[in-house]
């Protein structure tokens, strides 16, 4: 795996999570300070990138076949053949890869359209033990693959039969450099950081398109906390509708513990030390102090006002009309 030594990326952060602890009201809401240098110091970006074998080959003479044998035109269909179907070892790397990135994902924030997201430096030590983690299971599962190639291709002759091509088949130090799982810290630049000799006229305009697009960032990762906040804990409330005497509902586990790690969310991700936030961050973790999903499914009094408190909270959230 190739990771950037961070050297001075882990600056000290500044205490961006100190606010009003007054509830949040949806009326009144101050407009978020986006301060690049700030963020510059509280967050890093990440960029996983991770690649695979698919064992998967277009077979241009069984495409020549169906045509002639359908009388269909060039381009209409493709023979596609799986060159090692079913074999165990190859889709566990596969459903690993989603399963990482689904990891990588939820803890992190979209900074870019280009896979680039955003980590706050406090987070940053236990996602790189995750993330190292996962790239020991990511090595385990290829050499676990490699071991079987071999015995795998010879048994894919029989699967595939008149479709079996050798040279379909690359060498196992071939296959070894198709899959890779590399993680990459960078700093978030700020607007004085321009490395190219433009004139000041021209580092002036590049300066103000940055800080138009970091601000936009900005807002977008906000919004996107409180959209988290809305959709995970609106789905917990519609668990907990039903009164005592009628049909129970069913209460996952998931759904309860997404809106318990909300709280440890709303920290991080207050880059802007957003006073809104940070009050609805408290409000959710008083609600769900001392709160279990067993106590909720029996006690209908406590689901009844833990449903309130929460509906309550949802009330609260702000205006995303910035």
């Amino acid at each position: 795996m190739s990771v950037l030594t961070l050297n001075n990326l882990l600056r000290t952060t500044n205490d961006t999570n100190a606010a009003d602890t007054a509830t949040p009201s949806a009326q009144h809401q101050p407009e978020p300070n986006f301060s690049a240098p700030s963020i510059a110091s509280a967050a890093m970006l990440v960029e996983l990138s991770i690649s695979q074998w698919t064992a998967a080959k277009k077979d241009k003479g069984a495409t020549e076949d169906l045509l002639r044998q359908y009388n269909a035109k060039a381009g209409t269909v493709n023979a596609r053949k799986e060159l090692l179907a079913g074999v165990k070892e190859l889709a566990d790397i596969k459903s690993f890869v989603a399963r990482a990135r689904g990891i990588v994902t939820g803890s992190t924030l979209p900074w870019t359209d280009t896979g680039i997201r955003l980590l706050p430096t406090a987070s940053y030590f236990k996602f790189h033990e995750q993330v190292t983690g996962l790239q020991n299971e990511f090595d385990t599962l290829v050499e676990s693959f490699l071991s079987a190639y071999q015995w795998e291709r010879d048994k894919a002759q029989a699967t595939l039969g008149g479709l079996w091509r050798s040279d379909d088949y690359p060498s196992v130090d071939a296959v070894r450099r198709k899959f890779a799982f590399r993680i990459h810290y960078m700093p978030v630049p700020d607007t004085g950081d321009w490395r190219v000799e433009v004139g000041q006229q021209g580092n002036d305009a590049l300066k103000d398109h940055y800080q138009n697009y970091f601000d936009s960032r900005l807002k977008l990762i906000t919004g996107d906390v409180y959209e988290k906040f809305g959709e995970k804990v609106t789905r917990l409330i519609n668990s907990m509708d039903w009164t005592e005497g009628e049909k129970p509902k069913r209460m996952y586990q998931t759904t309860f513990d997404a809106v318990c790690e909300l709280i440890d969310v709303m920290q991080a991700f207050n880059l802007t030390g957003d006073t809104t936030m940070e009050a609805l961050r408290k409000q959710l973790a008083t609600i769900m102090d001392g709160v279990t999903l067993e106590s909720i499914k029996e006690d209908h009094a406590l689901r009844a006002e833990k449903k309130q408190q929460l509906e309550r909270a949802v009330k609260a959230l702000p205006s995303l009309d910035w």
